[in-house]
């Protein structure tokens, strides 16, 4: 399923990011007119600067609210129906009940979710520094030494997808604990990089002009209302960002969101991890070590136990992280380079 069919198909959610994006707005608006209100009754520009402030305050608080803890959930839900039509070519015939349902046994609380989101993020930020360092992480970008600030901008912002693609990670492999496959997730991406963020940061660069677009046309139309009305521009420029920053939510991170799962999970389920990325990633970053420490201290999930009891004997074989050679597990010295493993 390519990404357009995927953004299409999905919109159930599209839908419910934009109702989160309007409560936000609505409310904003509604707080908005009660502080100016008390502020107009004392009829002093100081206490209207202290109630704008107080408001700015009050907005954070509940876009916070909205958008990290119930928009966060529809998210994941997204995600989940997101990785099961992309590999499995079909959506389910209920999604936003199958996403729940995934997320619910996954995760069982949103805590776990909000914990292995947070340790993804820091990761893939962390990962991604490090290979920065070693000089080659824009190398993919023509003329990088003239535009090195800008493309590490649209870099920063494209790693918020990339980590949600290696979250959906943890929906296509049901049979491990969310925290062990929240990190294969993370090698996938460090071993396939350079093609995942190139995507990325792509079609970044096109969402931040339609994001302009979108905020430049709410305004003139915002404007034009409140000169009618005699209010001042500078809130129609305020409502304008609220606004676009829903539709933001809902309709272009969920397509930037079906562009990059698309490309992540066209290569993730058929990755096969070339040498032991685990030991040099635990290196690079402590976010990623936090995760992968948590991974190896979770119980198998059930589908996990079926599969172990069926295939005991078919362990995965263990590269070396300084030859690349093939061990068996248990081993604690290659056999090919006689390092420690």
């Amino acid at each position: 399923m390519n990404a357009g069919e995927l953004y299409s198909k999905t919109m159930p959610f599209v839908w419910a990011k934009l109702l989160l994006g309007l409560l936000t707005v609505l409310i904003s608006a509604v707080l908005f007119g009660i502080l100016m209100g008390l502020a107009w009754l004392f009829n002093s520009g100081e206490v209207g600067m202290v109630m704008f402030v107080i408001w700015l305050g009050a907005v954070g608080v509940v876009r916070f609210v909205i958008m990290h803890y119930m928009g966060y959930m529809v998210k994941a839900g997204h995600i989940a129906v997101m990785a099961e039509a992309v590999t499995t070519g079909r959506v389910p015939d209920n999604q936003v009940a199958y996403g729940k349902q995934m997320v619910t046994e996954r995760f069982v609380t949103a805590n776990v979710y909000f914990a292995v989101d947070k340790l993804v993020t820091g990761a893939v930020k962390q990962i991604q520094l490090g290979i920065g360092k070693l000089g080659n992480a824009l190398d993919f970008i023509p003329g990088m030494s003239a535009v090195s600030g800008l493309a590490q901008y649209f870099i920063e912002l494209s790693l918020g997808y990339i980590d949600e693609c290696c979250l959906g990670y943890t929906f296509y492999q049901k049979e491990q604990g969310a925290f062990k496959s929240a990190a294969d997730g993370v090698v996938i991406y460090a071993q396939n990089w350079k093609a995942l963020l190139g995507s990325a940061a792509k079609t970044m660069a096109m969402v931040l002009l339609g994001m302009a677009g979108i905020i430049l046309v709410l305004f003139v139309v915002l404007a034009l209302v409140f000169r009618i009305f005699a209010w001042p521009g500078w809130i129609a420029f305020v409502i304008a960002i609220l606004i676009a920053l829903a539709i933001k939510f809902a309709f272009i991170d969920s397509f930037i969101l079906a562009r990059t799962m698309a490309e992540y999970m066209g290569i993730a389920p058929t990755a096969v991890i070339s040498f032991d990325l685990y030991g040099k990633l635990c290196g690079l970053s402590a976010k990623f070590k936090e995760l992968w420490n948590k991974g190896q201290q979770e119980q198998p999930t059930p589908a996990g136990e079926a599969a172990a009891a069926q295939g005991a004997t078919d362990e995965k074989p263990v590269f070396c992280g300084h030859c690349g050679a093939k061990n068996k597990r248990g081993v604690k010295f290659c056999g090919g380079c006689g390092a420690a493993l």
